[in-house]
C-alpha cells in the first residue's frame, strides 16, 4: 500500500474528528449581524419590493442594527404610494403596513380608513387562504398604527369558520377549496390568519372551535421530523412544486403561526417543551444561510421563539469542546435564550461523563458547575478521573424557582461531545535488526521518537526489522491512537506502508524481509524509515522520520511484478513550459536605394504630362463663379477632387482599406452636396445666357 502525502491525511483526519465531534448550538451572535449587512443591501436607498424592504427591516430590528435612516426617505415614499393607490392588491397592502409598523411613515388616518374598508369586504368574501392572510393580518397591523380607525369584525366568527373549513384532519390546511393538496407551510399561515381574526373579533369567539384549533396544532406536531441531535422541523409535502417550500421556510411558517395564536388565546398550548427547543435547535443548526429569505426566515423564527406563551427554549452552549488536560482548562458552559439574552436563575450539572470505549459506566460522579455572575458561565475545573480521550458530556439544566419552568423549556439532558486532549508520553522506543533464524539481535538502537533521529541500518532478505515502543497517557494509562504507520520509502519513491499493532501500551511491528521481498518488488538500495502516530486527543502527535536501511536482496525472476510506475505530479501541469523558438523567414534581397528612387521618380511622369497637357490645351477658367456664394461652392468642389486624391495616396503608403472606404464615403456625401449646388448654378446661368 502507498500513499502520496500521509502526513497531510493525518491532519485532515484528526481536523474531521474534532469538527464532526456532536452538534453544539450557539445562539445569534455578531456573526450574524455582519452577515445581515452583507445579504441586506439596498440600492439607492430602496429594495426591490417593499416584501424585500421588510425582511431587511425586521431582520436589522431583531439584531439591533440601525439602518432605518438610510432607507427611510426612498421606501416611506414607496409605503405612502402604495397604500394610497386603489389599485394596491391586499399583498402589496399587507407588505407597505409591515413596513410601515418599523418605519413609521407619516400616513394620514383617512388613507387607513380607506384601506380598512376594502380589507374588510375582502375579508369577509374571500375563499383563499392567502386573500384570508394578508387581509386580516393588514387589518391587525392598521389596528397597532392607528387607534381611530375601526378594523373590527363584525362576522368574526363567520370569517373563523370559512378558514377553519380549509383544514385537514392531520393538522395541515389547504390553500383554497378548489385545491385538494394539504400543505404544512398552509398551516402557519391559517394560524397566524386565525390569530388575527381572534384580536380583531368584536365578541368572543366560541371556545369550542379555540379548543378544536388546539387539538389541530397538537395533531401537527406529530407529522414533525426529526435529527439524531434533538433538533425537529417540519417538511413540506405538497406535490404541486410551484407550491412547494423548503423545511427552513415551512418550519419558520409554523412557528410564526403557533407564536401568534398562542398570544391571543387563553389558556396553554400542550406543545411539549423539547418540541419548542427542537425547533429552536433547528433554526440554531442551520448557521448562517446564505440567502437574504433563508436569513430572515431564521432570525424572525427566533425571535418569535425569544419571547412566545408557548414556552421559551434555552439553548447550553459550550465555547470550546476541547480540553487540554496541559494547559489545565475548564469546562465552561453558558445558557442563554436563542438569541443571546440572560437566562433566568439556574443550575447546571454535569450528570455523567461516558468515554468513547464505554457507554454504561461513567467516569464521572455528578457535580454541580459553579456560576460566575461578571461572565454569566458555569464552570467546572476537569475531574481528575477524566484522562485523556473522547467523552459524551450529559448536563442538566435546573431552573430555581419553579415558575420558571411554566415558562422556560430546558429540555431535561443535553449531551455534548467533549475531547479531553493532553501530552501523550512516548517511552521505551528502539529499532532491532534481528537474525531470522535464531532471531538474535544483530543490531538494536534506541529511539527518541520526541526529538530528532538519523539512524543508518543495514539488513539483507533473512534479517527481521522490528520496532517497538510503548504510549501512555499523562495518567499513566495506556493509549491508543486511531493511525500508527510504519513507512518505508525506497530511493526510487516507491513507498510501502504497514500498520504498527498493540498489545496495552507497548506497540510492536516485526518485518520479515524474506516475506516482504515480492511485495518490495526485488529492489535492494536504501529506504526511508517513517513513523506517523496520530490521534485527535494526542496534543504531540507526530510524522518523523528515523534513518534509512539498506536492504540487500536477491535479484528478481524473470516472471516477478514490476514496481509501480511512480505517480505523477498532479501539479507540474501548471509548471514553466519548455521555450518555443521560431526561425523567422529570411528577407528576399531588395534593390539599391539609386533603382528604387529612378523608379520613383517614372511614377511622376504621367502627372507631369497632365499638367504639361492643361498648358499645352490652355486653361478656360471663364466660366468659374463670380459671385461669392457659387464661387464658395466652386471651390470646395475642387477642394474635394483634391481630397479624394489624396486620399488614394494615403491608402497606397498607409491605410487599409476599411479606413479608406469609411473616408471615401463622407467625402462622396460631401462632394454630392457642393457638386449639385455649384452644378446647378451653372446650368441656371447657361440658361440665362440662351434666353438673352
Amino acid at each position: 500500500m502507498a500513499t502520496r502525502n500521509l502526513g497531510g491525511f493525518l491532519v485532515l483526519i484528526l481536523a474531521i474528528a474534532i469538527c464532526e465531534a456532536a452538534s453544539v448550538f450557539q445562539p445569534i451572535s455578531d456573526s450574524h449581524r455582519s452577515a445581515a449587512s452583507e445579504l441586506f443591501t439596498a440600492t439607492d436607498g430602496s429594495f426591490g419590493s417593499l416584501e424585500e424592504a421588510y425582511e431587511a427591516l425586521r431582520s436589522f430590528e431583531i439584531l439591533g442594527i440601525d439602518k432605518k435612516s438610510d432607507i427611510r426617505t426612498a421606501t416611506c415614499q414607496s409605503v405612502v404610494d402604495k397604500l394610497g393607490s386603489s389599485s394596491s392588491a391586499p399583498k402589496d397592502l399587507f407588505y407597505a403596513l409591515k413596513v410601515n409598523s418599523i418605519l413609521k411613515c407619516k400616513v394620514n388616518d383617512k388613507i387607513f380608513e380607506g384601506i380598512a374598508a376594502r380589507l374588510n369586504a375582502i375579508a369577509n368574501t374571500a375563499s383563499s387562504l392567502l386573500d384570508f392572510y394578508h387581509s386580516i393580518g393588514s387589518l391587525v397591523l392598521i389596528k397597532d398604527q392607528s387607534s381611530e380607525v375601526d378594523v373590527l369584525l363584525a362576522d368574526a366568527g363567520g370569517i373563523f369558520h370559512s378558514i377553519k373549513s380549509l383544514s385537514q384532519s392531520d393538522g395541515r390546511w389547504r390553500f383554497s377549496s378548489d385545491n385538494p393538496e394539504s400543505s404544512t407551510y398552509a398551516a402557519g399561515l391559517a394560524l397566524e390568519a386565525l390569530s388575527g381574526v381572534v384580536s380583531l373579533a368584536s365578541s368572543e369567539i366560541d371556545h369550542s372551535k379555540i379548543s378544536t384549533l388546539k387539538s389541530d396544532i397538537l395533531k401537527l406536531f406529530d407529522s414533525v421530523e426529526k435529527y439524531d441531535d434533538g433538533a425537529i422541523y417540519f417538511d413540506e409535502k405538497v406535490v404541486d412544486l410551484r407550491e412547494h417550500q423548503s423545511p427552513l421556510s415551512t418550519t419558520a411558517s409554523v412557528v410564526r403561526g403557533l407564536t401568534a395564536f398562542a398570544a391571543v388565546t387563553s389558556g396553554n398550548i400542550k406543545v411539549p417543551g423539547d418540541k419548542i427547543l427542537g425547533l429552536a435547535k433547528f433554526f440554531l443548526g442551520i448557521g448562517i444561510p446564505g440567502n437574504a429569505k433563508d436569513f430572515f426566515n431564521q432570525v424572525d423564527s427566533l425571535a418569535s421563539l425569544e419571547s412566545n406563551e408557548v414556552a421559551i427554549p434555552l439553548i447550553l452552549s459550550l465555547p470550546a469542546t476541547v480540553l487540554s488536560l496541559t494547559r489545565k482548562d475548564q469546562l465552561q458552559v453558558k445558557v442563554n435564550t436563542v438569541l443571546g439574552s440572560s437566562a433566568p436563575p439556574l443550575t447546571v450539572k454535569l450528570v455523567r461523563a461516558l468515554s468513547s470505549g464505554s457507554k454504561v459506566a461513567s467516569t464521572i460522579e455528578s457535580q454541580e458547575l459553579k456560576f460566575d455572575k461578571e461572565s454569566e458561565s458555569h464552570f467546572l475545573d476537569v475531574p481528575k478521573s477524566v484522562d485523556v480521550g473522547n467523552y459524551i458530556f450529559v448536563f442538566e439544566v435546573v431552573l430555581h424557582d419553579s415558575e420558571d419552568e411554566k415558562v422556560y423549556a430546558t429540555g431535561g439532558s443535553t449531551q455534548v461531545q467533549i475531547f479531553v486532549t493532553g501530552v501523550i508520553k512516548i517511552e521505551n522506543a528502539e529499532i532491532v535488526v534481528l537474525d531470522s533464524d535464531v532471531g538474535s539481535i544483530e543490531t538494536q538502537k534506541k529511539l527518541d521518537l520526541a526529538g530528532e533521529n538519523s539512524l543508518a541500518l543495514s539488513a539483507n532478505h533473512l534479517q527481521k526489522l522490528r520496532l517497538s515502543f510503548q504510549l501512555t497517557t499523562p495518567f499513566g494509562n495506556a493509549f491508543k491512537p486511531h493511525q500508527v504507520f510504519l513507512k518505508l520509502r525506497h530511493e526510487t519513491k516507491v513507498e510501502h506502508i504497514f500498520v504498527v499493532g498493540n498489545s496495552g501500551k507497548k506497540f510492536e511491528i516485526i518485518l520479515d524481509f524474506l516475506g516482504l521481498v515480492e511485495k518490495f518488488y526485488y529492489l535492494s538500495g536504501s529506504y526511508d524509515i517513517q513513523l506517523t502516530v496520530g490521534d485527535a486527543v494526542m496534543e504531540n502527535s507526530f510524522f518523523r522520520a528515523i534513518g534509512h536501511i539498506d536492504l540487500d536482496l536477491p535479484e528478481a525472476p524473470e516472471k516477478a511484478s514490476r514496481p509501480p510506475t511512480p505517480a505523477i505530479d498532479p501539479y507540474s501541469k501548471y509548471g514553466p513550459k519548455a521555450e518555443i523558438s521560431h526561425i523567422f523567414r529570411v528577407p528576399e534581397k531588395r534593390p539599391s536605394q539609386e533603382l528604387s528612387l529612378i523608379f520613383l521618380g517614372l511614377l511622376f511622369l504621367p502627372l507631369i504630362g497632365f499638367l504639361v497637357g492643361l498648358l499645352r490645351l490652355g486653361v478656360n477658367l471663364k466660366n468659374f463663379p463670380t459671385s461669392a456664394i457659387p464661387a464658395t461652392f466652386g471651390i470646395l468642389f475642387h477642394v474635394g477632387i483634391a481630397a479624394v486624391l489624396l486620399l488614394y495616396v494615403l491608402f497606397w503608403l498607409k491605410l487599409d482599406l476599411f479606413t479608406t472606404l469609411k473616408w471615401l464615403g463622407l467625402l462622396g456625401v460631401f462632394l454630392l452636396f457642393v457638386g449639385h449646388r455649384i452644378l446647378s448654378h451653372q446650368a441656371s446661368t447657361s440658361a440665362k445666357l440662351k434666353s438673352a
